[in-house]
């Protein structure tokens, strides 16, 4: 069969154009924040596509702008060795937990997996709306560090989303904003090596995936421009209660769906 032919088999796949449009417009958002706050991409991208496709599909679109993004803002804070020597026990849990939470969730059905993501909403929404306060002293850091990425990683290998837990612990270190950043980016990027080479590995996502995961950096930059240009003029309270009704509204669906 010609290449022609497999595009146009393709695109008459049912329900094929919704899944685009709720694509481009799920990276295009997920973009728009992430340029605005540095954060937020999967947690806004992978609910919106789950509307439409199955959560472990969503969960594999993302791969591609997940790493590339985090890549670039680790490259472009810098001190990505003092960052890694900081947070390795971190991500050596999260890896840890990664790897052993996607194989056992190869056995739950797409119906189970989405209202695991809503729960993984839920938490945020809760995070955001009473905004936990607590100290790590240095000597305990390493502890706490492992603790978080124990959770983190179990959490994302169930949803991708990782941010909840990461980034409540970020604010509780007292992290300067580019150290938040710098910080936040090389924890991210070091979590979702493992989580997207287990979902490969196990068949939660194929080389299709990879190649459309691939087309979403277009629409995810263009919404990365928009972002950076939305945060000069729009304040931080505003932006977050917009986001907390977003994910409110993302977990209920997923939930009922």
């Amino acid at each position: 069969m010609s290449a022609a032919a497999l595009w146009d088999s393709w695109l008459s796949t049912p329900g094929m154009a919704q899944m685009l449009t709720v694509g481009l417009l799920s990276f295009l958002v997920g973009g728009v924040v992430k340029g605005a706050i540095g954060v937020g991409l999967p947690m806004l991208a992978v609910p919106m596509m789950s509307l439409v496709m199955p959560a472990p599909q969503a969960m594999a679109l993302v791969a591609v702008p997940v790493m590339g993004s985090n890549l670039w803002q680790v490259w472009a804070v810098g001190q990505w060795r003092q960052n890694l020597r900081r947070f390795w026990p971190l991500s050596l849990a999260q890896l840890l937990a990664t790897v052993l939470t996607v194989r056992m969730t190869l056995e739950l059905d797409v119906r189970h997996l989405n209202r695991m993501l809503a729960g993984v909403l839920v938490l945020a929404v809760v995070l955001m709306a009473f905004k936990p306060q607590f100290d790590v002293s240095p000597q305990r850091e390493r502890w706490v560090s492992a603790a978080v990425g124990l959770c983190s990683g179990m959490l994302g290998a169930v949803s991708s989303l990782t941010g909840p837990i990461i980034i409540t612990y970020m604010m509780a270190l007292r992290l300067s904003r580019e150290q938040f950043i710098g910080g936040i980016s090389i924890v991210y990027l070091f979590g979702s090596l493992p989580l997207y080479c287990a979902m490969f590995y196990y068949d939660r996502m194929g080389w299709g995936d990879i190649g459309l995961s691939l087309a979403a950096l277009l629409p995810m930059a263009l919404g990365l421009v928009l972002g950076r240009m939305l945060g000069q003029h729009i304040s931080e309270q505003a932006f977050r209660r917009v986001l907390f009704a977003y994910l409110l509204t993302m977990s209920v669906l997923l939930i009922w769906r």
